[in-house]
């Protein structure tokens, strides 16, 4: 029996660290709705930044009810097996009950005093019939504890399960809610970039600050994350011939990056490129930025590798969210070259 008290000691043991676990508070998640007094691309790239910890929180919290999730199942084992036992604890009782009234342990007094033989085998009986009484209070006694326990842990499982579902329900709701604010900014941004566009003329460079970030190579990616979509020479109706560059699909708002150091020798807001940014790199070849939501340089500025020169949107003769990123030997249209395998032989592939 002492190794059925160790096991059902092991229940309330893991309720409480389950229940330590759910109990953790989400937190804050951002810096909360502090964004009000920052322009609008800056409250986009803050957006962008809170919504990226709300899926890391999100997503380490998913990561935590996992493992509760394991840990519960194993209360749940220890809990069915505190039930098996109780089912013994009682069969126990019923045996016991059985032999003492076989042994005529519930034979009245009178009638033990006339059938016994001898003295000595009345006390005997007597013996038996108490020994049998101690057992009996015993057994009852264990069953009502293990009983007793078997409900309290129950209830504590069922309210670990509650709090864990209400701490997800209360992350995904925070996530959700960053998301829309960021959504609803993102397309802000692009409104006021279309009429910028629609006018001809750019509002000037918005300067947004960056945090610092040590790059190992001399060139990167235009953007830090994205999915490639149309390629260099890809033919379809919305290109005059044939598409010049290489588009990288990334939402409305994201940071653009210039690929290598250089100056920055043309910004525009009109035309099929819609908002566009032009930097000619010391190597000679020229790097353009089209389809912005908005532009953080001015023309003549020199920027460094990975600085950003603007942020992504659909502006001009665009279907969709996306950065067109092309690479040419002259500062004018129709000179590109792929830029798939140019950023290559720089150390940047794309994949």
């Amino acid at each position: 029996m002492r190794s059925h008290c160790r096991r059902l000691m092991a229940v309330p043991a893991l309720l409480c660290a389950l229940t330590l676990l759910v109990a953790r508070p989400a937190g804050a998640i951002g810096d909360g709705d502090d964004t009000g007094d920052l322009g609008l691309s800056a409250r986009v790239v803050r957006l962008y930044e809170d919504a990226a910890r709300a899926t890391e929180r999100y997503e380490r919290g998913r990561q935590e009810a996992e493992g509760q999730r394991a840990q519960a199942q194993r209360i749940e084992g220890l809990l069915d097996r505190e039930r098996r036992e109780i089912g013994v604890l009682r069969e126990d009782l019923g045996r016991i009950a059985r032999a003492q009234y076989r042994t005529s342990g519930g034979m009245p007094l009178t009638a033990q005093l006339i059938l016994a033989s001898s003295p000595e085998q009345l006390m005997r009986g007597q013996h038996v019939f108490s020994q049998t009484n101690l057992a009996v209070g015993n057994a009852i006694e264990k069953s009502r504890r293990a009983e007793t326990q078997l409900i309290k842990d129950e209830a504590k499982a069922a309210a670990a399960w509650r709090r864990l579902e209400r701490r997800n329900a209360e992350l995904a709701e925070l996530k959700s809610g960053i998301e829309q604010k960021l959504d609803e900014a993102r397309w802000q941004l692009q409104g006021e970039a279309d009429a910028s566009v629609a006018a001809g003329s750019c509002p000037g460079a918005v300067r947004i600050e960056q945090k610092q970030k040590e790059f190992t190579s001399a060139w990167v990616t235009p953007v830090e994350s994205y999915e490639l979509s149309a390629g260099f020479g890809s033919g379809g109706s919305r290109w005059a011939n044939r598409h010049t560059g290489q588009d990288f699909a990334v939402p409305i708002g994201t940071p653009v990056r210039a690929a290598g150091d250089g100056r920055v020798v043309k910004v525009s807001c009109a035309g099929a490129f819609g908002m566009e940014v032009v930097v000619q790199h010391t190597d000679g070849y020229y790097t353009q930025y089209a389809h912005l939501a908005s532009v953080t340089v001015d023309q003549g500025e020199r920027v460094d590798t990975g600085q950003w020169i603007g942020q992504s949107g659909t502006t001009g003769n665009s279907t969709g969210p996306h950065l067109h990123f092309e690479v040419r030997i002259t500062a004018e249209l129709g000179s590109a070259v792929d830029p798939v395998p140019w950023l290559s032989e720089r150390g940047v592939p794309l994949g």
